[in-house]
């Protein structure tokens, strides 16, 4: 999880819509921002998704249609999406999600790319949520 930088903006406006699967962020210096749900958890900074280190990371596939179902305050410097496939680990602090909305599109090319390259689909398996390839870290 990336710590909160005294100089990160923070949000001022965080709407969810659930049609579109956007959620919406102002930030005080006035940014705005659309982040896709998929973005949203493909990006999430959880170990099951990032690992423990460099080159850990877990590509994950079967996002297309995920939703949050909701979001919990963390403290003052954060949120917590829980999302339809279960997952719910990921603590995206305000410095976090406005550097997902400046680069959104720069990741989503790199997403995408690395979906190609594995031959993976942003789809799920018929009937069932796709969970993350590889490594877990949640707990049971």
């Amino acid at each position: 999880m990336a710590g909160l930088d005294k100089n990160t903006p923070i949000p001022t406006e965080i709407k969810l819509h659930q049609k579109s699967r956007v959620m919406e962020l102002t930030f005080s210096d006035g940014k705005h921002y659309e982040l896709s749900y998929e973005l949203l958890r493909v990006y999430s900074p959880s170990a099951e998704v990032r690992g423990h280190g460099p080159g850990q990371e877990v590509l994950q596939v079967g996002k297309r249609d995920v939703e949050i179902a909701e979001v919990e305050a963390v403290g003052s410097y954060a949120i917590k999406p829980v999302f339809s496939d279960g997952h719910d680990t990921g603590i995206y602090s305000w410095d976090y999600l406005w550097s997902l909305g400046e680069n959104a599109q720069a990741l989503w090319d790199e997403y995408i790319a690395r979906m190609e390259q594995a031959g993976a689909s942003r789809d799920a398996a018929p009937g069932q949520d796709a969970p993350a390839a590889g490594h877990s870290c949640r707990k049971h």
